[in-house]
C-alpha cells in the first residue's frame, strides 16, 4: 500500500487490535489458534473492515516471549489471513536499532503495510539516539512506520517538538501511538503532528473516550480481541466518545487489558486456548 493511501486511511479513524499470541500446552506457537483468532476477528467485524487494523507481535502479543522465528511466523500468519482486507501493522521492535531493521525488513517482505516500533528499551538513548533510530529504520524499509510512544516500556519518551522533527525528517512515519495518560500532553502532541500524521490512543476504548474530544482518530485495542464490534461501535459514535458519555460508557472497559486479561475471556468465549 502507498504511504498516502495508508495515511489517509488512518486518518479516517481505526481500531487497532493488538493480537494475542496463542500457545500450545507444551509452550509452542498456535498456529492454526492464530489463524483461528483472526478469522474471528475478521468475520465479527464485516461491514467495518475499513476501520479494523490487525497488530501482530506487539507488546500484548508477547513478542518478548517469542523466538525471532515464532515470532516471523505470527507475522506471515497475520499477513495470509488478512488477505489484503485490512491493515496490517507489525510489531518489529528490538532492543537495539539493527534487530530492529532486520525485523521490520522481514515484515515488509511478507506484505505487512506498516511496522510499529518503540524506541530501544535496554540502554535509553539520548534524543539524539531515539531521533536516529526512526531516521536509520526509514532509510531502511519502504513500508510505514508507527511510533510507539510508550515510555512505561522504553523508560524515555518522545516529546512533541522531537516528534515534530521526526514526521518532518521521516517520510514514511504514518501514525503515532501515543500512551500518555497525561490529556495535555496527548493535546501537545496532536498540535505538534496531528494535521500530518494520525495519533492514536495507545491506551484503549477508556482514554480514548476522553482524548476523541481532541481530535483522536481512534485507538489501540486488546479488548477487541474478543469483542471487536463493540470496539468498532464506541469508534463509530457520532462526535466524540466523551461528548457522547453516556452512549459510550457501556463499551468502554476500565482495565488495561494484556495478555492475561485477554487470554481469559477469548478462552471462556470457547475459541483457542492460551
Amino acid at each position: 500500500m502507498e504511504l498516502e493511501e495508508l495515511r489517509s486511511r488512518l486518518f479516517k479513524g481505526a481500531v487497532l487490535v493488538v493480537l494475542l499470541t496463542p500457545f500450545k500446552d507444551g509452550g509452542g506457537l498456535d498456529e492454526e489458534g492464530l489463524r483461528e483468532n483472526i478469522r474471528f476477528l475478521l468475520e465479527r467485524s464485516r461491514g467495518r473492515l475499513d476501520r479494523l487494523v490487525l497488530v501482530p507481535t506487539g507488546s500484548t502479543g508477547e513478542f518478548y516471549a517469542l523466538t525471532d522465528e515464532e515470532r516471523r511466523r505470527v507475522i506471515e500468519i497475520t499477513v495470509e489471513e488478512a488477505g489484503g482486507k485490512v491493515i496490517v501493522i507489525a510489531g518489529t521492535a528490538q532492543a537495539g536499532t539493527e534487530g530492529t531493521v532486520v525485523m521490520s525488513r522481514y515484515a515488509e517482505d511478507v506484505g505487512a503495510d506498516a511496522v510499529m516500533v518503540v524506541l530501544p528499551y535496554y540502554h535509553i538513548p539520548s534524543e539524539g539516539g531515539m531521533y536516529m533510530h526512526y531516521r536509520r529504520l526509514g532509510e531502511e524499509v519502504d513500508v510505514g512506520i508507527v511510533v510507539y510512544n510508550n515510555p512505561s516500556t522504553s523508560k524515555c519518551y518522545i516529546f512533541p517538538p522531537l516528534m515534530a522533527r521526526l514526521v518532518a525528517d521521516v517520510p514514511n512515519i504514518v501514525a503515532v501511538k501515543e500512551n500518555t495518560t497525561h490529556i495535555a500532553t496527548y493535546y501537545r502532541m496532536m498540535r505538534a503532528v496531528g494535521d500530518r500524521v494520525p495519533v492514536f490512543c495507545g491506551l484503549g476504548e477508556f482514554w480514548y473516550a476522553v482524548e476523541a474530544l481532541f481530535g483522536c482518530p481512534g485507538f489501540v485495542s486488546g479488548f477487541a480481541n474478543f469483542a471487536p464490534e463493540l470496539s468498532l461501535e464506541l469508534k463509530l459514535l457520532p462526535g466524540s466518545g466523551c461528548l457522547r458519555w453516556p452512549t459510550a460508557k457501556p463499551f468502554v472497559c476500565r482495565r488495561r487489558f494484556g495478555p492475561p486479561d485477554g487470554q481469559c475471556p477469548i478462552t471462556s468465549d470457547g475459541r483457542c486456548p492460551m
